[in-house]
C-alpha cells in the first residue's frame, strides 16, 4: 500500500508499506502523482489522505476496504460536497443524496481520504485529463468509470471517527462545466432553467464558458483486464430460498418450478404467495403436493390482492442464507443458480439484479456496474440485510416500490450491482401486471394526480429537493404532447394543479403506511 499525503492540491509527503518514506516530485498535481505512483507500482493500491486528516487515517481498516482492485473510495468529511447539489436538477439516480453512515454507491468523490488501485490508475491511459484540481478529477473518474464496472462508494470507514470539516463551496463555473462533460448538452440548458425558476439565479457566464469545454462520454476507459476476484466473503453455507408472489398463472408458475428443479445447485425452499382475491376461491396449484420436488414448498394462499404484501407474506418465511426474488413467468437455464452464487462469491457483494429480458429483447447492458434501481422480480439478496426491509404497502397496485426496496438496502450500507449473465427469460404473460383493477383512493378526485402518487411517493422519500424540482420540470415538457390542452397557459395551470394533488396524496399514502 502507499499513502500519499497532500495539502493545497500539492503532493507533500509519500510512504510505502506504512513504513519508508518514498522521494516524490511534490510540484506536481496530486492526479499527475497518483498515475506516476502507479507507474512504479503497478500492483499497490495507492491511498490519498489530506495532511489534516492524518491521524485520523483508518490504515488497519484499508484490506478490508480494499476487498478487490476493481474499486474507487472516498470520504468527505465535510457537509458540503464538491459539485454543487443543484447537480440534482439534472440526475435522478440514488448516487446524488448520500447516506454518509454507511458504505454508499456515488460518484461524489472527494480528495480528502480515499483509495484506488494501480491497476485502475493505468487502465486510463490517456482517457481523462490528469486534473490540477483533485476533486474534479476523482469525480470526473468516478462518474464515467461507474458506467464501466468501476465500483465507487462513499466510505466512512476510511478514517477513525466522523469528523466535520468545514469546505468552500466550488463555483458555478464548475458545476456547469462538469455537467457539459459528463451529460448530453441539453442537461446544460435545463440546469440553466431549473437554477432561474427555483433560485432566482441567472449564472449567464458559467453557462457560456460551459459550452466550449469538451464532453468526455465518449471517453475509452476499458477495465475489463482488471481481473475481480473479492477477498470479502459473501458465500458460506450457499442455500437459496426463492420467493415467488403468483395470480392467476398455474401453468406458467409450474415451468419455473420446473426449472428450479432442475438446477445445478438446488434451492432449499421456494415460497409461493398464491393471491385470489375472489371470496370463496381455493388453491389451483394442485401439482404442489400431487408431485415430489427437490426442495421444501412452503404455499400460502390469501385473499389479498396485491405483490407487496405478497413478497412481505413470503419474506416473514425465509431462512436460507441468500434470496431470490422471482416472478411466476421467467424461464432460467439449469446452471442459473449456480452462475449466480459463484458471480455473488467472486464479487463480494451482497445484492445483485439480473438481467431480465424478453425473447428477442436486445440487452442495452452488458457490463457488471452499480444498479440504480432493484428488481423485485430478478434479484438476489444476502438474508440478513432483509431484516430491516419490506415492501412499503403505499406503494401497492402502482409503481415504485422496487426502487424504494433498493434505497432500504443502500440506506443500510448494501450496495445493488447488475449482472447482465446469467439471463432471465421474462414471458411477460397474458395476465401478467395488475391482474384485478384496484379501487385507488384518488380514482375519483376532480383532479387526477400527475405523477402517479406512488411516483411521487418515492420521490419526497429518497430523493433531494433538486432532483425533486428537476423532474417536476422534465415531466412537464414530456406530458405536454399527450394533453388535448394545447395552451400552453392552461397546461400550466391544469399541470401545477395536477401535481399539488399528486404531493397531496403522496403524503397521504406516506401517513397511512407510515412509509
Amino acid at each position: 500500500m502507499i499513502v500519499v499525503y497532500h495539502f493545497k492540491n500539492r503532493i507533500t509527503e509519500v510512504i510505502l508499506n506504512l513504513n519508508q518514506k518514498i522521494k516524490f516530485e511534490v510540484n506536481d498535481p496530486i492526479a499527475l502523482g497518483l498515475q506516476k505512483l502507479a507507474l512504479a507500482f503497478p500492483d499497490k493500491k495507492i491511498v490519498w489522505c489530506h495532511v489534516n486528516l492524518k491521524e485520523q487515517l483508518n490504515v488497519s481498516e484499508m484490506d478490508k476496504l480494499f476487498h478487490h482492485k476493481k474499486l474507487l473510495v472516498s470520504y468527505n468529511p465535510s457537509n458540503t460536497p464538491f459539485i454543487d447539489k443543484a447537480i440534482g436538477y439534472v440526475e435522478e439516480s440514488p448516487f446524488i443524496k448520500i447516506n454518509k453512515k454507511v458504505p454508499y454507491p456515488t460518484w461524489q468523490m472527494s480528495s480528502g481520504v480515499g483509495g484506488i488501485h494501480s491497476a485502475v490508475v493505468l487502465a486510463l491511459k490517456d482517457e481523462i485529463a490528469f486534473e490540477k484540481d483533485f476533486d474534479y478529477f476523482l469525480c470526473s473518474l468516478a462518474k464515467l468509470g461507474m458506467r464501466k464496472g468501476l465500483l465507487c462508494y462513499s466510505e466512512p470507514r476510511l478514517l477513525k471517527q466522523n469528523l466535520d470539516i468545514s469546505s468552500t463551496k466550488t463555483s458555478k463555473f464548475t458545476l456547469f462545466r462538469f455537467v457539459k462533460q459528463h451529460y448530453k448538452t441539453r442537461w446544460v440548458f435545463l440546469l440553466l432553467l431549473n437554477l432561474m425558476l427555483y433560485e432566482r439565479k441567472l449564472p449567464v457566464a458559467p453557462f457560456i464558458f460551459s459550452l466550449f469545454y469538451k464532453n468526455r462520454s465518449k471517453a475509452n476507459i476499458n477495465l475489463d483486464t482488471i481481473k475481480v476476484q473479492s477477498s470479502r466473503k459473501t458465500i458460506d453455507k450457499a442455500t437459496v430460498d426463492v420467493i415467488i408472489p403468483t395470480i392467476g398463472r398455474k401453468s406458467y408458475l409450474y415451468d419455473v418450478l420446473c426449472d428450479l428443479r432442475n438446477q445445478t445447485h438446488l434451492s432449499k425452499n421456494v415460497i409461493i404467495v398464491e393471491q385470489n382475491p375472489d371470496e370463496g376461491s381455493e388453491s389451483e396449484l394442485d401439482y404442489l403436493t400431487n408431485e415430489i420436488w427437490p426442495f421444501t414448498i412452503k404455499h400460502t394462499f390469501t385473499h389479498q390482492a396485491g405483490a407487496c404484501n405478497a413478497r412481505n407474506v413470503a419474506l416473514e418465511q425465509i431462512n436460507s442464507e441468500w434470496i431470490f426474488f422471482a416472478d411466476d413467468d421467467i424461464r432460467i437455464e439449469n446452471d442459473f443458480l449456480l452462475k449466480i452464487v459463484e458471480s455473488i462469491d467472486k464479487l463480494g457483494v451482497k445484492a445483485v439484479s439480473m438481467s431480465c429480458l424478453q425473447k428477442n429483447e436486445k440487452p442495452v447492458y452488458k457490463t457488471i456496474f452499480q444498479w440504480p434501481s432493484f428488481g423485485s422480480g430478478c434479484s438476489f439478496v444476502f438474508a440478513d440485510n432483509l431484516k430491516k426491509c419490506k415492501f412499503k404497502m403505499g406503494y401497492e397496485f402502482g409503481f415504485g416500490e422496487d426502487g424504494d426496496f433498493g434505497m432500504q438496502l443502500r440506506n443500510q450500507g448494501c450496495d445493488v450491482l447488475y449482472l447482465p449473465e446469467p439471463e432471465i427469460l421474462h414471458l411477460k404473460a397474458p395476465m401478467g401486471g395488475f391482474r384485478t383493477k384496484p379501487v385507488l383512493q384518488w380514482q375519483n378526485d376532480g383532479i387526477q394526480p400527475k405523477p402517479s402518487p406512488t411516483i411521487m411517493l418515492y420521490q419526497i422519500s429518497h430523493q433531494t429537493q433538486e432532483q425533486i424540482w428537476g423532474y417536476k420540470i422534465i415531466l412537464f415538457f414530456k406530458y405536454y404532447k399527450y394533453q388535448k390542452t394545447r395552451n400552453p397557459i392552461r397546461y400550466f395551470i391544469n399541470y401545477r394543479n395536477q401535481w399539488e394533488r399528486s404531493v397531496f396524496w403522496a403524503n397521504t399514502l406516506k401517513k397511512q403506511n407510515e412509509v
